[in-house]
């Protein structure tokens, strides 16, 4: 190929012809691959700032190793967007997070180039550990990348795949993706020392300035130089000291421009070389190439559509349940100054920047790490504190063995925010919040609370820390408030509709408005029924027992797992209920479509409970 021409990128055969571009041909593809990604995004939603940052790195990684061969492990997966297109995705990518199309995160089952499945951030270091091993035991002498964001080095699942990878004489590259956030600006410890490592770079400039005098000097230059290089480690020692990786027992390669391709190249060429566990660090800028992205990389992290010329995204973000909880919370915290606010790298998402801003001395931000986060409210709970820890559905799955441990045995008093409870739409199977209730209620003396609405969720905060013992949690669902219900008597504990229909349908959550809608479709045709909505759905009580006993036939409707629901619960106990919850994992589309395909839109509830009437 010319040196000038510009390459097309749909015309390539890739990855393969990335390797006979020149570095000003990989430039060009680059903007153009930023292009891609924006009028994506901006279309679809989805992960913009992340990708942004990552594409002169991909290319790099692409042009120095050989995928499939080599294994390419990206951590949460959510920065692989060019990893996508330059893996044979170009034709589909328009496609990106809808239905039935390419997935926002990596799936084996997509693409061979997929190396190991993602969603959850810190997995990366095991998982291509794992990967490295099985390769050396079948005597393939390939490599596996992992690659991941310095957000990650806050899980401490990181810490312990570095301990066992250091030491593991596998050909295991690790990638540090630095660009100082994870979705939020990244916090603590590990944040400061990788800021630490991104600014020392005297030791490379040291080093290269030395080796450019060295090689003019005649007959002496080429044995010192050769004596600097037997004794690099004493000279990094001096000028840099010695990193935490190499203590882990990696090689060190770094830091990087993370947008030089050539220096990439480079550096991950000689990490090759080495054939043995080394870790790279690349300094990137999360948004490059979009000003609204690198002006507020936080913003851009997971949006949905937007505007590209301004960058203002579609959705009002302030209308939505967890802006409603973060609010509130707030306000509660005003006249009780026991309340603290706990997040896992989810300030924004979860709505607690209201919080931050009005309390900043009982905010915490403990980066990406759950299971710390749980244990760290028990502790402010021992000491008479009230934590209120709000988490994504998805992410709180970690935290299990903490709510048993350190939470439910000795009885402290904490309230878990379930944010993104139930189908949260174009994610998939990794995001989708259905196993909470499933895992939660085998919680001994946990308090469960699933409004359907903002008042009853302002309700419901205000019992679980007021006046609740114990572990509760309080369950909502992502986005913002579509019920049309009349809610005059809003409650924390459940409403009943009784027309003596001699049918029950009980659901609970947002549900309860797609029952309203199925009861209109179903009236039309000459089928009424009683309605009973559920607010705190755990632990069971007696009087909804009593309720549901005194009908013939009860349809429950759950956006839930099937296994560990509370219709199962109920089923346990009553054998006049036909449930109708989900089975298995939920892929990627748009909530309604998905609810649709559950059974559990209005039309397919009204459908349901038509033909169980005709059929039995």
């Amino acid at each position: 190929m010319s040196e000038t021409k510009k390459p097309n990128l749909y015309k390539m055969r890739l990855p393969e012809d990335l390797k006979k571009l020149s570095i000003e041909q990989c430039n060009m593809l680059c903007k153009d691959i930023r292009r891609i990604l924006i009028d994506t995004v901006s279309r679809n939603g989805g992960h913009l700032a992340s990708n942004l940052g990552t594409v002169e790195l991909t290319m790099a990684v692409h042009r120095v190793f050989d995928s499939p061969e080599d294994k390419i492990v990206w951590d949460v997966g959510h920065q692989s967007y060019t990893h996508k297109i330059l893996t044979g995705r170009l034709d589909r990518f328009e496609t990106l997070r809808t239905e039935n199309g390419i997935s926002g995160f990596c799936r084996p089952e997509e693409s061979e180039h997929d190396a190991f499945i993602s969603g959850h951030s810190s997995v990366s270091v095991s998982a291509a550990l794992g990967i490295a091993t099985a390769m050396k035991l079948k005597g393939d002498n390939h490599h596996t990348i992992a690659i991941l964001g310095d957000g990650a080095f806050t899980g401490g699942l990181v810490f312990e795949g570095l301990n066992n990878a250091g030491k593991s004489d596998t050909n295991l590259i690790i990638i540090l993706n630095h660009n100082e956030m994870s979705i939020s600006k990244n916090v603590g410890s590990m944040a400061k020392y990788l800021s630490t490592l991104r600014t020392k770079d005297s030791y490379h400039k040291t080093k290269s300035a030395v080796e450019k005098v060295l090689n003019k000097t005649p007959v002496v230059g080429q044995p010192i130089k050769r004596a600097i290089r037997s004794t690099k480690k004493a000279v990094r020692d001096l000028v840099l000291n010695s990193t935490m990786f190499e203590d882990f027992g990696f090689e060190f390669i770094g830091p990087l421009d993370g947008h030089n391709i050539e220096e990439l190249e480079k550096g991950l060429t000689a990490a090759k070389a080495l054939n043995k566990p080394v870790f790279v660090h690349v300094n990137t800028v999360k948004g490059k190439g979009y000003a609204p992205a690198e002006d507020n990389p936080g913003e851009f992290h997971g949006i949905g559509s937007f505007e590209i010329a301004t960058g203002n995204p579609d959705v009002v973000l302030s209308d939505s349940f967890s802006s409603v909880f973060g609010k509130e919370l707030t306000k509660m915290a005003q006249t009780d100054n026991r309340i603290c606010a706990v997040t896992a790298a989810m300030k924004y998402g979860t709505g607690l920047q209201y919080f931050c801003k009005a309390y900043p001395e009982r905010f915490f931000d403990v980066g990406i790490a759950e299971e710390h986060a749980v244990t760290f409210c028990a502790g402010l709970a021992s000491m008479g504190m009230i934590p209120v820890f709000a988490v994504y559905s998805t992410f709180l799955q970690r935290s299990y063995d903490q709510i048993i441990h350190d939470l439910a045995i000795s009885k402290a008093h904490a309230v878990i925010g379930v944010d993104r409870a139930g189908i949260v739409g174009e994610d998939g199977e990794t995001h989708q919040g259905i196993f909470d209730v499933s895992f939660l209620t085998t919680v001994p003396d946990i308090t469960i609370y699933s409004p359907s609405c903002y008042e009853e969720l302002t309700a419901c905060l205000r019992k679980a820390v007021n006046e609740d013992k114990g572990v509760c949690a309080v369950r909502y669902p992502r986005g913002n408030d579509k019920s049309v219900y009349d809610k005059s008597e809003v409650n924390t504990a459940y409403s009943y509709k009784d027309n003596s229909n001699g049918i029950l349908v009980v659901t609970y959550g947002r549900l309860y408005n797609n029952v309203l809608k199925a009861e209109e479709i179903l009236h039309s045709k000459g089928i009424d029924f009683d309605t009973l909505k559920l607010v705190k759905i755990f632990p069971l009580e007696d009087e909804i027992i009593d309720i549901i006993s005194d009908y013939k036939l009860v349809f429950f409707f759950e956006e839930a797992y099937t296994f560990g629901s509370i219709s199962e619960k109920y089923c346990a106990i009553c054998n006049n209920i036909a449930p109708f919850t989900i089975e298995g994992f939920v892929r990627q589309g748009k909530v309604c479509s998905l609810l649709d395909e559950c059974g559990l839109s209005p039309e397919k509830m009204a459908e349901s409970i038509e033909d169980f009437l005709k059929n039995g």
